[in-house]
């Protein structure tokens, strides 16, 4: 493990405990309040966060692999996000962060495996116009941002 691949990884995992502290406080009420400008329930967001761990990494792990990143488009995101919302519409407070402990520690668990080399790898993300991408850059900008964010959008939501 390296000192960069650690550091990310407990980046992840502070961001995942905030987020989880955070929404162990919320009412029911609160759990089932919609997100403003995004109209999903905070509930379903959480559950979002937990939900796309894999998918960051497993993209994060194809750029450290040297592999583009190819037919990942913002119209897909959108649309993932948007069945996710759906189908777990009715998701509970503990399955949610059961669900986001598990598959935060999994991800941090992935992060840690990643060396300098592979976290500098970089490959074209269709996601962003075909840009190079990092791993590291990959890694920052959705798994280890995604709990933040939401977080931030979370508290907004509730004036809190």
């Amino acid at each position: 493990m390296s000192d960069r691949s650690e550091a990310l990884a407990a980046r992840l995992e502070a961001g995942e405990t905030k987020l989880a502290e955070f929404a162990a406080t919320l009412s029911e009420t609160e759990w089932q309040t919609p997100v403003p400008h995004d109209g999903r329930k905070i509930g379903v967001v959480v559950h979002h966060v937990a939900s796309v761990y894999a998918i960051e990494i497993n993209l994060a792990q194809s750029l450290a692999a040297g592999q583009p990143i190819t037919a990942v488009t913002w119209d897909a995101v959108h649309a993932m996000n948007r069945d996710h919302a759906k189908q777990n519409d009715g998701v509970t407070k503990e399955a949610a962060l059961a669900l986001l402990g598990a598959n935060s520690a999994t991800a941090a668990a992935a992060i840690r495996a990643l060396s300098d080399a592979e976290l500098d790898r970089a490959a074209p993300v269709s996601l962003n116009g075909d840009a190079p991408l990092t791993c590291q850059f990959m890694l920052e900008d959705h798994a280890v941002r995604h709990s933040y964010h939401h977080l931030a959008r979370i508290r907004a939501a509730l004036a809190r």
